[in-house]
Order: C-alpha cells, then sequence, then structure tokens
C-alpha cells in the first residue's frame, strides 16, 4: 500500500509538495480551507504582481514623451474598478489551473479547516461543523501566514486596509498613507504612485527596504521621490484612525499625517494557533514560527513544515521548494537540504530590485571574503533607446577563483536579468564564464556580461 500524504494548507507549499508526493507514488490529501493557491495566488503575490503590471505601463507611459510618443493633454487616468477586477479574475483563475492540475495527477483537495489530532492524524473540521479523521505516514503543515495589525490599527476593509483587502477598492484613493518600507510596503507604493496617486510611504528605518542592498534601496528611494512620493524616514506609527472619509496616521514623535486611505503593511504573522502542533510535538520559535530543519521537517517525526508558516524566508519559491525537499526527503528521492544562498528574489517597484547570493552587507561584515564590481544601466546602449536611466549591475566573485558568489540587479525587469546571475551562483561559475556567454547586442543582460569582464583577473 502506497504512503499516505496529507497536506495542511493548498499554498505553494502545499500543492507543490503534493505533486511531488503524487509523482512519486503516494496517496495525497490537500485540506485547504482559503482555496487552493493560498494567498500567493488568491490574495498576495498574483494579485499584487497584476496590479503592479497595470502601474508598469503607466510608469511606461510618463517616459513616453522622451521616446517621442506624445500623450494628450489629458494625460491617462486609471480605472481602479476595472484594474481591480481584472486582478481578481486572474488571481481565481490561476486557482482554478492549479485545481485542475491536483486533480489530474489524482490528489484529492478537502474543504475545510486541517488541525493536528496527533503527529500521525489530521483533524478536519468542515463547512457546517462535521468532522473528518484522516490518518497519515506523512504530515505537511503549510497554513501560511496573515498580514499583522495593531490594537492601535484596525483594519477596517475600507479606507483603513491591509495588502489583502486593496483589491476590493472601486475608486480611486485621493492620498493614499503606506505604513511600512518593507518589501510589500515598498511594492504597493509605487505601484499606487505609478497609477497616479499621491502617496506618502511611513518608515521606521532611515531608508526604504531596510532589508536589501543598501545602494539598490538608495536608487530606488531616489527615484520614488523624484516621482512625487513623500517618504518619511525613522518614523514610527503610534496609531492610524478614520474620521468619515480622512485616515490619520499618528506617528509617535507626535506629528499627523492625513489621507483618504491607508495600507498597512507592518509584517506577517503565522497561521499556526489552535493547530494542535505543539501538542502534536511539533516546536514554534516565540514568533509562533514552526521550527524546521534544511529538509524541512519539524521537531516530531513524520510532521514537515513548509512556507511562510516557517519564517525561514517569505517567499513563495522558497515555499514551494521547503515543499518539494519534504517529500523528496519522506518518500526516499534524492533530495539536496535548503541552501538560501542560491535563492533569488526581486522587490517589484519601479525600478525593480533583484537579488540572489551572498550580500553586500554580509561581504562588508566580514561574513565571506568577495570583490566586487558596480555597473550603472545608464550606460547600456539598450537602456538608452528604451530611455531607462536608473539601475546597475552588481556582481560578488571570490578572489583568486572568480567564483560568482552572488549580484544585485536593479533596473526595468530586474526579476528576469537576475536569472544568469542565479544560474552562476548555482552552478559555482566564474566571472570569465559568465563574461565569455554570448548576449544579445543591444540588450540590458549585456549589463551583466560587461560586469562580469570588469571581474577579470589575468591568470597566466
Amino acid at each position: 500500500m502506497s504512503d499516505h500524504v496529507v497536506v495542511v494548507g493548498g499554498g505553494p507549499g502545499g500543492y507543490e509538495a503534493a505533486l511531488v508526493a503524487a509523482q512519486l507514488g503516494a496517496q495525497v490529501t490537500v485540506v485547504d480551507t482559503d482555496g487552493v493557491g493560498g494567498s500567493a495566488v488568491l490574495t498576495d503575490c498574483v494579485p499584487s504582481k497584476t496590479l503592479i503590471a497595470t502601474a508598469e505601463l503607466m510608469t511606461d507611459v510618463e517616459g513616453a514623451n522622451e521616446l517621442g510618443v506624445m500623450i494628450g493633454a489629458d494625460g491617462v487616468r486609471v480605472d481602479l474598478a476595472r484594474v481591480n477586477q481584472r486582478v481578481k479574475t486572474l488571481a481565481q483563475a490561476q486557482s482554478e489551473d492549479i485545481a485542475r492540475r491536483l486533480a489530474k495527477e489524482g490528489v484529492e483537495v478537502v474543504e475545510g479547516r486541517g488541525s493536528l489530532a496527533g503527529p500521525d492524524r489530521v483533524l478536519v473540521e468542515r463547512a457546517g461543523g462535521a468532522e473528518q479523521i484522516l490518518r497519515a505516514d506523512a504530515v505537511l503543515v503549510a497554513t501560511g501566514a496573515a498580514p499583522r495589525t495593531s490594537s492601535d490599527a484596525q483594519p477596517d476593509g475600507e479606507r483603513i486596509l491591509t495588502w489583502e483587502q486593496v483589491y476590493d477598492l472601486d475608486e480611486v484613493p485621493s492620498s493614499l498613507i503606506v505604513v511600512g518600507s518593507g518589501v510589500t510596503g515598498a511594492e504597493l507604493a509605487s505601484g499606487y504612485l505609478s497609477l497616479g496617486i499621491p502617496v506618502t510611504l511611513v518608515s521606521s528605518r532611515d531608508r526604504v527596504l531596510p532589508g536589501e542592498d543598501a545602494d539598490a534601496a538608495r536608487v530606488l528611494e531616489e527615484v520614488l521621490t523624484r516621482r512625487g512620493m513623500t517618504v518619511l524616514s525613522r518614523s514610527r506609527m503610534a496609531s492610524v484612525t478614520r474620521n468619515a472619509e480622512t485616515v490619520t496616521v499618528t506617528l509617535t514623535d507626535g506629528r499627523a499625517v492625513e489621507g483618504s486611505h491607508c495600507i498597512l503593511a507592518i509584517g506577517s504573522v503565522p497561521k499556526t494557533a489552535d493547530l494542535g502542533l505543539e501538542e502534536a510535538g511539533v516546536a514554534l520559535d516565540d514568533g509562533g514560527f514552526v521550527k524546521v530543519d534544511r529538509v524541512s521537517r519539524t521537531s516530531a517525526r513524520g510532521v514537515y513544515a513548509a512556507g511562510d508558516c516557517t519564517g525561514v524566508l517569505m517567499l513563495a519559491s522558497v515555499a514551494a521548494m521547503q515543499g518539494r525537499i519534504a517529500m523528496w526527503h519522506f518518500l526516499g528521492d534524492a533530495v539536496t537540504p535548503l541552501d538560501l544562498k542560491t535563492v533569488s528574489s526581486n522587490v517589484f517597484t519601479a525600478p525593480e530590485i533583484a537579488t540572489v547570493g551572498w550580500s553586500q552587507q554580509a561581504i562588508d561584515a566580514g561574513e565571506i571574503e568577495a570583490e566586487s564590481v558596480t555597473l550603472p544601466l545608464s550606460g547600456n546602449a539598450r537602456a538608452k533607446m528604451q530611455g531607462v536611466h536608473d539601475g546597475f549591475v552588481k556582481l560578488f566573485c571570490r578572489p583568486g577563483t572568480g567564483i560568482i558568489v552572488g549580484g544585485v540587479v536593479v533596473g526595468p525587469r530586474a526579476s528576469e536579468l537576475i536569472h544568469p546571475v542565479s544560474l552562476a551562483v548555482a552552478e559555482s561559475l566564474t566571472a570569465d564564464q559568465l563574461a565569455q556567454a554570448f548576449t544579445v547586442y543591444p540588450s540590458m543582460s549585456g549589463s551583466v556580461a560587461e560586469a562580469a569582464r570588469r571581474l577579470h583577473r589575468f591568470r597566466a
């Protein structure tokens, strides 16, 4: 009889694990509450990047005159209701595509809330109160995370919003306040600014994107302020209140910022409460995240975890890889433990910021010895043709061997341009090997090869 795997949560960590387990011959049941695809597909990644796709078009229109395309005196306006309808339609379609794939592979999807009734049993609470126990040879917990809120800043779903609630907006905000300058806050602030909405970004740190490459964050902040965004650095929110159509964000220093709408982007909390995890022997950290090792094992035998509920690195790609690794490990397939130094990530702002491997911060701290080169995109022929003035390619390599250990790309479609650097990091390619691969002329990717050439050292 084949092993029975029960996956609790249908997001990237859950459905990718289910597909791998089914491929390897296991009987698989996914217990899901909110819809296949999870928040990544239905309320977070897919919706936000769909909205940002519209914002990118608006950004291109802003620079049309420079390319000889003249826009009328009335300019271009956005129909936010239509944008959000498209966002939700595409998200639902993606969820349905995933559900069809699971069904095709023989994965059973059970609608209901799943919790652990022991390390080898999952309790399913269905709508209407019916309950069911599923026995499992292995359980994967992939319940994700939810937007963090504050007792002094309670969302109302109308004018004080979490990032999951913005897609119900029909009216264009007359002025928007975004609280939080991490990835989510920066992406939404940049996106709505591109849609022509006045934006104020409240950042408790000394710069936007404090967790990203400092040079990249500096470029982004310069671009955002040049395009009209107000960035309040070293400003911490004390409370958010609403009076009719006005939202007021009060800061801890006593200042008050008013707008028509406010988006709270102040972090995430894991969905791990009341799931029977600790009773089943699954250890959580102080923040409530599930503790896992590099093959996604928890402290309970036969119980794995993947995705945002682990707090390892909150990316859909990492969640998916954690889920796959868990199933490869449990079912005895060849498995390589998760290596965060090969993870590529992207901030979908305008310009985008993509990174992979070791960071400038780690190099400056002496965690690894590396040489670096930074090449501005302003000298790239294709960038000039497209009217791109901001951005750069930065590469890090080991002295002596020249092996590429990390990189940063800032510019349009940086998420695509980072791929050759990701391959170089994953396969331990040298700067010379990266430089000697042909690139198209003219192309943005030519700057990646040129940066690698500048890392060349004569070796007799």
